[in-house]
């Protein structure tokens, strides 16, 4: 990170007082939960989650120091609260990618849209071209033909009720409820570190 992007101190502090309101809500919402899946002790951790990732993140940029904290994935989602058998059920993606090669990535959408080259050879016009032209799937597989670097990935699959068309469009993400996952799938390079660490301990 560069110095002009570096974190100011008042940064840091506000990050920290946002870490220490965020714990007195998630003690208050527990200690008034409504049952043993209250909506508002999940909301209530995932608010502490967010902020005590953000501090560290801020710590870390400005101080070069972390936290002793870490937020476990995976085991920390509501147990399972939809229907038995769903009637419908909606499929949640999300790929990160970083643009490892700017230029590589309008080339290729050169080659199939005169839109990237129309914006002056725009990052974010060649993006709007490739994944117009190609199927996201497919993206996955080349993204290195198109300048792109994997970053994590998630997959859910939620029960749902059936949506008449166009309902959710406006806002598609906006109802995703962990407490309706029927099945979730990762893919991060934090596990890799975790399994390489593994390895490690049991060679020492």
């Amino acid at each position: 990170m560069s110095d002009a992007a570096q974190p100011t101190v008042a940064e840091v502090r506000a990050a920290v007082e946002a870490v220490k309101a965020a714990l007195d809500r998630h003690l208050d919402a527990i200690e008034n939960r409504t049952g043993e899946d209250d909506p508002a002790v999940y909301g209530a951790f995932e608010a502490l989650a967010s902020a005590a990732e953000a501090y560290d993140e801020l710590l870390y940029d400005t101080y070069d120091e972390v936290t002793p904290f870490e937020v476990p994935l995976g085991d920390t989602l509501p147990e399972y609260s939809g229907p038995e058998e769903p009637g419908a059920i909606s499929v949640l993606i999300r790929r990160d990618y970083t643009v490892a090669d700017p230029q590589r990535l309008v080339r290729q959408a050169e080659r199939v849209s005169d839109s990237a080259a129309a914006e002056g050879g725009d990052v974010g016009a060649a993006v709007g071209a490739l994944f117009g032209e190609y199927e996201p799937d497919e993206i996955a597989e080349r993204h290195k033909e198109f300048g792109l670097e994997e970053g994590d990935s998630t997959l859910w699959v939620t029960a749902a009720g059936p949506a008449e068309p166009g309902e959710w469009l406006s806002a598609p993400f906006d109802q995703a409820d962990p407490r309706h996952l029927l099945c979730r799938f990762d893919v991060s390079a934090v596990y890799d570190e975790e399994a390489d660490a593994d390895a490690l301990d049991r060679l020492a």
